[in-house]
């Protein structure tokens, strides 16, 4: 960093960021887990796998293979409710996840913060 606190040119992503990132890249790699988080941010509210299937138009066992990988990165929490799981976007994840054109073009990418 220079003296007024810009990343200079030549400095790198530093490595544990860089695979944050790619892990968040990884698991939106896939069309279908772009659609379910794109679902899950309009409806703004913890929904079950059986209203996701519905929606998505897949078998449950495809679509709890997705939500598995979102939650992982944490882009989807899980809430049990009873004996069911209710998933929910992530806000937090969501509002920090850096778009690819900002890592590639050199603009400052946001910090991943805890709650990712």
């Amino acid at each position: 960093m220079n003296d007024e606190g810009v990343v200079g040119v030549t400095e790198l992503l530093d490595r544990t960021t860089a695979q944050t990132y790619a892990s968040w890249f990884r698991a939106l790699a896939d069309p279908t887990r772009v659609q379910i988080v794109e679902y899950l941010a309009r409806q703004a509210q913890a929904m079950s796998v059986g209203e996701i299937v519905t929606a998505i138009g897949l078998a449950q066992s495809t679509v709890s293979q997705h939500l598995k990988i979102l939650t992982e990165v944490r882009f989807v929490l899980v809430e049990p409710v009873g004996s069911a799981r209710h998933y929910r976007i992530n806000d937090a994840c969501v509002d920090c996840f850096p778009s690819a054109a900002d890592v590639v073009m050199g603009r400052p990418a946001p910090s991943p913060n805890g709650a990712c």
